[in-house]
Formats: C-alpha cells, sequence, structure tokens
C-alpha cells in the first residue's frame, strides 16, 4: 500500500531556494531606525564595522523583497539536508481525536539537529569571502553556537562561543558537540572577558542570560578588526536567512494541495518564528492565522513592553524598536534555553504590533507534556523550545475537535531533543 500524498512531502535538493525573502519590505510602516547605544542617535552603517562585515550590515539594512543566496550557501545547505521534509502527524491526529490535519516541517531533520544552520553558513560565508579570521557568538541552549562553529568550520574560521551558564552545565554534550566542531567555549559569564568578570563580582552565583553573553562575544569582537560577532537571532538579517524553512514549506504544501488555516513557531528572539511564518504572511496574509508560541518565562510579547531597548545586558549593541521584558531581566533557568531572551526581534515585533500574529505564552511543565505526548506519537522527541509550538499545535487542534471543525495547522518542529534528555528526564521523575 503507497503511503498517502502527503504523509511526508519531499523536495529534491535543486528546489533548494534561489533567493531569501526580506520581511522588511513588506511591513505596513518603516521599521524604526536603530539607535547608536553611545549617542542614541540613528545607528549609520560604517557604526556597526566593528561587529560585523559590510555585506552583513548591507543586508541588515535592506529594503530588497528578495535577496540572492550565494552558490556557496545554497550548495552548502545540503549539508543541513535541505530541502527538509514537510511531514503529516497522522498518529498525533489519532490520539487526539481532532478532525484538523496537523503537519510540521522538520528542521530536526539535518545533522546540526536544528534550523540555526540557515543563517550561520550565511554569516562564516560572507565574513570568510571579507577577510576575517574568526566569528565570536552567544548561545542559549546551544543550537546556535554548535551551528556557528560547523559553519565556521566550513569556510576556515575560528570560532569561540559564550554559552549561558544555565545551559552550559544542564546540556555538557552540546559543549561536545561545539568542541568537534574546533569551537572554543566559555561558560558566560565568563573570566575571558571584562564584563564576564564585572558580572561575576556582582553576582557569581547567577545563571547567565542571552543577554550577558552576547556583551561578552561583543567585547571580544570589538577588540580585534579580524574578528566579528556573528548573531544567531532578533537582527533582520538573521531573520532573512531563515527564510528558506518558510519558503520551502510554501512549495511543499502547494505540491500536496495543503491551504493552512493555522501556522506556528516557537518565539525566543524571532528567528524560527520568522522564517517560517514570514514568507507565509506573504503567500497567505489574512487567510492563514500566524501563532507565536513563548515562554512564560520570559513572555517578552504577551506581558514585554514596546520600547527601544538594547539586546544586550552590557549596553554595547544598538537600541532597537521592539517588546522586552527589559535587557537586565534574568529570566528563571528552564530548559528552552533559546527562548531565555529579553527581548524580541523588531521585524517580529512590528508583525505583532500590526495584528499579523498573535502570541500564547506556556510554563515548561505543559510544555514538556506536549513534547512528551509528541514523542510516544511520531517517534520524535522535539527539543524543548519546540514543545511551545507543539503546545500550540495542539490546542488549537483540540479546539477544532471541540467544534466540529476542520482545518489545517502547520507548524515549525525546529529542532530535535537528543541533547536535552536530561529535561526530560526530571519532567518524567516529576522534578521540573
Amino acid at each position: 500500500m503507497n503511503p498517502p500524498k502527503d504523509a511526508r512531502i519531499d523536495m529534491p535538493a535543486e528546489s533548494i531556494p534561489r533567493k531569501w525573502y526580506n520581511f522588511a519590505a513588506d511591513l505596513p510602516e518603516p521599521l524604526e531606525p536603530m539607535l547608536n547605544p553611545k549617542t542614541r542617535e540613528p545607528i549609520r552603517k560604517e557604526d556597526m564595522e566593528a561587529l560585523f562585515c559590510k555585506e552583513i550590515i548591507k543586508q541588515e539594512f535592506s529594503l530588497e523583497r528578495h535577496v540572492d543566496i550565494p552558490a556557496e550557501v545554497r550548495d552548502n545547505y545540503v549539508t543541513l539536508c535541505r530541502p527538509t521534509p514537510l511531514q503529516r502527524a497522522y498518529h498525533l491526529e489519532r490520539e487526539l481525536g481532532t478532525p484538523a490535519k496537523i503537519f510540521f516541517k522538520r528542521e530536526d531533520i539535518g545533522p546540526l539537529g536544528s534550523h540555526k544552520g540557515n543563517s550561520a553558513l550565511a554569516q562564516a560565508y560572507y565574513n570568510a569571502k571579507a577577510g576575517m579570521e574568526a566569528l565570536t557568538t552567544e548561545t542559549g541552549a546551544g543550537q546556535w553556537g554548535s551551528a556557528l562553529a560547523l559553519a565556521c568550520k566550513i569556510f576556515g574560521l575560528g570560532c569561540t562561543v559564550f554559552m549561558v551558564r544555565n545551559s552550559y552545565e544542564a546540556k555538557p554534550y552540546r559543549k561536545t558537540v561545539m568542541g568537534i566542531y574546533g569551537a572554543d567555549v566559555h561558560s558566560s559569564p565568563s573570566k575571558a572577558t571584562e564584563y564576564g568578570k564585572r558580572v561575576l563580582a556582582e553576582n557569581p552565583d547567577t545563571n547567565g542570560s542571552l543577554g550577558i553573553a552576547i556583551s561578552e562575544a561583543c567585547e571580544l569582537a570589538a577588540g580585534n578588526p579580524k574578528v566579528k560577532y556573528a548573531l544567531g537571532s532578533v537582527l533582520n538579517h538573521v531573520m532573512l536567512h531563515q527564510t528558506v524553512i518558510g519558503l520551502e514549506t510554501i512549495e511543499q504544501m502547494k505540491a500536496a494541495d495543503i491551504v493552512p488555516d493555522k501556522a506556528i513557531a516557537c518565539v525566543g528572539g524571532g528567528s524560527n518564528f520568522a522564517g517560517f511564518c514570514f514568507p507565509m504572511m506573504r503567500e497567505y496574509g489574512r487567510d492563514c492565522q500566524f501563532i507565536a508560541a513563548e515562554s512564560s518565562a520570559t513572555p517578552s510579547l504577551t506581558k514585554g513592553e514596546r520600547r527601544y531597548d538594547y539586546g544586550d545586558t552590557g549596553c554595547m549593541t544598538p537600541m532597537m524598536m521592539m517588546y522586552t521584558m527589559g535587557h537586565e531581566f534574568m529570566p528563571s533557568g528552564i530548559h528552552a534555553g533559546g527562548l531565555r531572551y529579553h527581548g524580541m526581534s523588531p521585524l517580529v515585533s512590528e508583525a505583532y504590533r500590526h495584528g499579523m500574529c498573535s502570541a500564547v505564552a506556556y510554563d515548561q511543565t505543559e510544555t514538556f507534556e506536549a513534547g512528551m505526548m509528541f514523542a510516544n506519537a511520531e517517534g520524535i522527541i522535539p527539543a524543548p523550545e519546540s514543545c511551545h509550538a507543539i503546545k500550540a499545535a495542539i490546542d488549537c487542534a483540540l479546539a477544532a475537535k471541540r467544534e466540529s471543525r476542520e482545518e489545517t495547522i502547520v507548524f515549525n518542529l525546529s529542532g530535535h531533543g537528543l541533547i536535552d534528555l536530561y529535561g526530560y528526564q526530571q519532567y518524567m521523575d516529576g522534578k521540573l
């Protein structure tokens, strides 16, 4: 018996998108300008050259709707198993008893186990082409650090990663992965930077935060003209690179005659939500409901304030207009380390402000419950971050069941949880 047409929709390597989609070109109104952290005047491109290479800066300010994907980046997307499959969650549908159809985009399937390589390859390529020798970065749960470490290895760059202490201690094998790829990994706050030393002096027992780790990475990059900083989320160029996810998903849905009613992704700084949903916002508009699922430990959209704020705790980055909990906010030590960021991407913030998407917030116990249900139904152990999207999809499917309503739900499975088993064990032991 042949599997149903929509059981799993694969595409050949030649169908990898040739252009990224820039959501900034289609905003209802332009973004508020970023501000220089010292002068608080609108930032100039040259002000950002201490941290970023010129091509990245050009993309950050770009309003072109479509940006060419360099051939070397596109070729290396095959390394990440692009195009990734779109798969139907038949077993989960049956478990829920819902009339809804549930599909998920499998960003978990590549060697990195997450979507983060989509931007890491691009950033490493542009910096190598610009003659840089190394990149520095932050990482929460370790997915971004792992992705950048591999991308730097591919393009012949050194890599230094500041990993948030909470995850550094809870997820030691993420450090191992980064080390295999040749990265130098520090628990953040660290003694490798002046800012890290100050934080440790004031609070030696801190769990750390992405804001602190960003400050450390920026300090290291700013002190060497041959070293640049690579950001894993938040800024426009990262959102741009991630749109390969949504662009592929649209073509896969068209191939299987799927029209989405709801599109869902977890959201921390915004990269996988933007990458998955922005192309679909252009394609389907108001005919599809877009839902950002965030952590109640850092609910920047649902409880944050829209205002100018720094992207880091040390106030070294440009100030951005975004929904934020405040750059000094210290989230609790949840396992979904990628969602422990105080602010939201300016582009995602604008989509939310203009009603182009909605947001829900969940605590980690209910998201792990959803992840366990998904794992038992589909056999895939999802990352704690992805469990937030799964929880939102389950809630939508159950609402459709209560209302006897057929609908199509598509969500982004942004990563696997095979290096997050400690968190799952804590959940099963009732210690979460």
